[in-house]
């Protein structure tokens, strides 16, 4: 056999052995039944990157999570205060637009969780005041502690939590952190050692680590930020803890907000950090298995029935029906007067990018306010590539200049106001565990419009015939394909 033919027949069995793995990976991913999109962006990234396209595929790549939500845990949270809550309930949703009712319904189907009540929603503007407000509560605690985070820093204010919360652990109230393990990353056992020596108890979410899983679950972390305490005060937003988000310690920390919640609505950001903690560490609380002794009585208390309606609505990869996703898009479809969202990470998908644009066409007032710079260049150029058609829609785009915006907020008309955890992205609709408080009536709409309002002193408007360079535009344009994987 002569070098030409060997190196003829080899040129064949390479090419067999490539169609062979397109193929298999292409099955793969089609049987995944993702958006077209999607699917056709992580064919071609593996066709052109051989076998290291699989890897990447294999540890980030779109997969399905089962996680069990406690039926025990949502029935006995849903028993709430009784008549004079739903009293309460029923008499603002016969004074809301049927609309507004119909986005409360798609909450409630989408994930699960019904329209609750609060005596006190406050918006709070920045890290100090989110951990002024934390500490404090946190301090009152009696019984328990819940907290829920993307990223806990061992740094300055993660040290002064953590010896807080040694503090209270001392004290006899239970203490439990959930982390994410790849957020967190930086937190090790001796930052973590003097908590679980005073009987608190840590857990990481999805360890990173290779071989935990039979397929790794790097590319979905919990995005979720909450604290509970007693059951009574709760907590979720934007802010991490980390020297990132507090001015006392960095001038150019992060612009973010938060909300400290009182009465019954807390019931379910307890019952999603619940979850959330059994899902990862295995212990639920089941009468056979009572490995959270005496926690679901205190854990669930009758709260207080108050007259502000809030929804608290959960997503992540263990849903295809990406209810945070749903109920932003519904609530824009459903705005007759204004529609003002705030995200650090744009990368609409096309019900999202429709629905703004569709908005505006109909002589709403959409205002999008996004940061100049964010901490991810692919992002925030892929976000500038829909700017030309949001604006030739009549949506106003503002960057916001001063430091890095990392606030997650929508303002609809004068009775409907979001605040959480949620991006509006793809990650954060699709592949994160994420939290978001839906409020109802005028209780956080007019703070957030106010505060969305101050945020554009800080920013500039982004005009229409703006010069861009052919490169920037050229760069943009091309982070735009990845819309689907960012």
């Amino acid at each position: 056999m002569t070098l030409p033919e060997l190196s003829s027949e080899w040129k064949t069995g390479l090419s067999l052995a490539w169609s062979l793995y397109i193929a298999v990976l292409s099955v793969w991913i089609v049987m995944q039944k993702r958006a077209p999109v999607s699917t056709m962006s992580w064919i071609l990234s593996l066709a052109l990157l051989p076998f290291a396209g699989f890897v990447i595929y294999y540890f980030l790549g779109p997969q399905r999570l089962k996680k069990q939500r406690l039926k025990r845990l949502r029935s006995r949270a849903g028993e709430g205060p009784g008549a004079a809550e739903r009293a309460l309930l029923r008499e603002a949703a016969e004074n809301a637009p049927t609309a507004l009712r119909q986005v409360a319904a798609l909450g409630t189907a989408a994930c699960g969780l019904p329209v609750s009540s609060a005596t006190s929603v406050e918006l709070l503007s920045g890290g100090v005041r989110t951990f002024d407000s934390i500490f404090e509560a946190v301090r009152g605690a009696r019984h328990h502690i819940h907290l829920e985070y993307y990223i806990f820093e061992p740094d300055q204010i993660g040290t002064l939590l953590r010896d807080l919360l040694v503090h209270k652990a001392g004290q006899g109230v239970t203490v439990r952190l959930l982390v994410d393990a790849l957020g967190s990353q930086r937190l090790g056992r001796k930052f973590l050692a003097p908590l679980q020596a005073a009987g608190g108890h840590v857990a990481f979410f999805h360890d990173t680590r290779i071989g935990r899983r039979l397929r790794p679950v790097t590319n979905y972390r919990t995005h979720r930020k909450i604290v509970v305490c007693d059951g009574a005060i709760g907590f979720t937003g934007g802010v991490n803890i980390t020297d990132e988000e507090d001015r006392r310690t960095r001038r150019d920390a992060y612009h973010d907000v938060h909300l400290r919640i009182e009465g019954s609505a807390v019931r379910w950001l307890q019952t999603t950090f619940l979850e959330d903690w059994a899902y990862t560490t295995g212990e639920y609380p089941k009468d056979t298995r009572p490995a959270l002794p005496h926690l679901l009585p205190q854990a669930l208390p009758d709260a207080e029935a108050g007259d502000i309606p809030v929804q608290i609505v959960t997503s992540g990869p263990d849903t295809t029906l990406e209810p945070i996703h749903r109920m932003q898009v519904a609530a824009i479809n459903a705005s007759t007067q204004r529609a003002w969202l705030t995200t650090p990470y744009f990368v609409p998908g096309e019900p999202a990018l429709m629905a703004l644009t569709s908005a505006a066409l109909r002589g709403v007032d959409v205002r999008l306010l996004l940061p100049r710079r964010s901490d991810s260049l692919i992002v925030s150029a892929a976000a500038r590539s829909y700017y030309d058609e949001l604006i030739a829609a009549g949506v106003q785009v503002w960057e916001y200049k001063a430091r890095m915006l990392h606030s997650k907020t929508l303002v609809v008309d004068d009775n409907c106001a979001m605040a959480g955890t949620a991006n509006f992205d793809n990650r954060s609709f699709r592949l994160n565990f994420e939290v978001m408080a839906v409020v109802y009536g005028p209780a956080l709409a007019g703070p957030l419009a106010a505060q969305f309002e101050t945020d554009l002193r800080s920013a500039v408007a982004v005009r229409a015939n703006r010069p861009q360079r052919f490169l920037m535009r050229l760069a943009d344009a091309t982070a735009r394909l990845f819309s689907p994987l960012l």
